[in-house]
């Protein structure tokens, strides 16, 4: 699947998807593993066209600077917060030319002034990785039009984009980045000794069972991003703290616990990981942290005996129903009464081979370091 269109005219368009971490999440940002997959029900779209100088272009929901009344702007800013993704454009165009001038890459000297602009339907702040996504899509049309998607091969893009949101705070590991760059279905081990990309091993799809993403139907009043849900965690790890090492080290073991599980079409054990690895969760940030919301939807799905942990930072949690299609229907019906939206998960397309290092088969398919 091609990662960017070519638009009449001579414009450019990249749609990367939302991202769900199945097991493993947050351990990667530790240098830990993680089972994740490209969510294809949501995307980041940014498209790139040729202009007379630079812009970036502010999206009118999520960038907008005109309002009605002051409690028109009141609401949008309980509803969107104050930073759109413009600042997510500026960054990663700034972190992709100083990658260029370090590595004394030659831009396409045909590569005039553009215009970047968005749209997203990621939900905003709900651990899908949705600044991630604009990113990416960004990156992929910066690579393309200024003739160097040779010389940034698909290893290396991930860490250009964790650097651009670095550069707004916002901490995370390398998973979604990973995910939203090569898409599918992933396990990505991060371990110290695997260098600083780390192995990662693409399974088939057919494994994936079906899964459930809950999420607020409408966007939560300024939630927490994902720096800020990390930091104090970080400081602990940083310090060299134990018991944060231990339970991280515990968090990362059900990635590859989860590959078995897929392998073997072991439902039930599948579940059980779900579950374990939101105790894990909740035990090392605290329940404050995790957020009663967030909490909420995971105990709605058990409450119809289905599996489920967030899918990234908090917002959104994934459910497995080990039972099958009766439970689903229940599971549905339980978030319409609540007013939640429940979605069966879409897994988005293989974008890239997985061979871009020492590559090797394996018996989930691909695998790359």
């Amino acid at each position: 699947m091609a990662c960017v269109e070519v638009l009449p005219g001579g414009g450019l368009q990249s749609r990367v998807c939302a991202r769900v971490g199945l097991l493993g999440n947050p351990s990667d940002g530790f240098r830990g593993a993680v089972l994740g997959f490209s969510l294809a029900n949501f995307a980041a779209e940014v498209t790139l066209t040729p202009a007379a100088t630079l812009r970036l272009v502010p999206n009118p929901v999520h960038d907008a600077q005109h309002f009605e009344s002051l409690e028109a702007l009141a609401a949008c800013t309980r509803s969107y917060g104050y930073y759109g993704g413009l600042r997510i454009l500026q960054a990663m165009c700034a972190v992709f030319w100083e990658h260029c001038q370090r590595e004394g890459m030659q831009l396409s000297p045909s590569a005039g002034p553009f215009e970047l602009s968005y749209s997203t339907s990621i939900p905003r702040q709900c651990g899908l990785s949705g600044s991630s996504a604009l990113a990416a899509a960004a990156l992929n049309c910066l690579l393309r039009w200024h003739g160097v998607e040779w010389a940034v091969p698909p290893a290396a893009r991930p860490a250009l984009v964790l650097a651009a949101e670095q550069q707004l705070g916002i901490a995370a590991g390398l998973q979604d980045r990973v995910v939203q760059v090569y898409g599918g279905l992933l396990l990505m081990d991060f371990s110290p000794s695997l260098g600083s990309q780390g192995r990662y091993t693409r399974l088939d799809a057919a494994s994936l069972p079906p899964l459930y993403v809950i999420h607020a139907a409408a966007p939560p009043a300024r939630g927490k991003d994902s720096g800020a849900v990390h930091a104090s965690v970080r400081q602990l790890w940083d310090a060299g703290d134990a018991e944060v090492r231990e339970t991280m080290g515990q968090i990362a073991a059900l990635a590859e616990q989860g590959q078995r599980a897929l392998l073997a079409g072991d439902l039930e054990q599948l579940a059980a990981l779900m579950r374990r690895n939101l105790r894990l969760r909740r035990q090392l940030y605290s329940d404050a942290v995790v957020g009663a919301a967030s909490l909420a939807m995971a105990e709605l799905a058990e409450s119809v005996g289905a599996a489920a942990k967030l899918t990234g930072s908090g917002g959104a949690v994934v459910a497995l129903c080990p039972r099958g299609e009766q439970q689903e229907a229940a599971l549905r019906a339980a978030c319409e009464a609540r007013g939640l939206a429940c979605v069966r998960a879409e897994l988005g397309p293989p974008l890239h081979p997985l061979s871009d290092g020492a590559a090797a088969g394996s018996s989930a398919g691909e695998s790359a370091v």
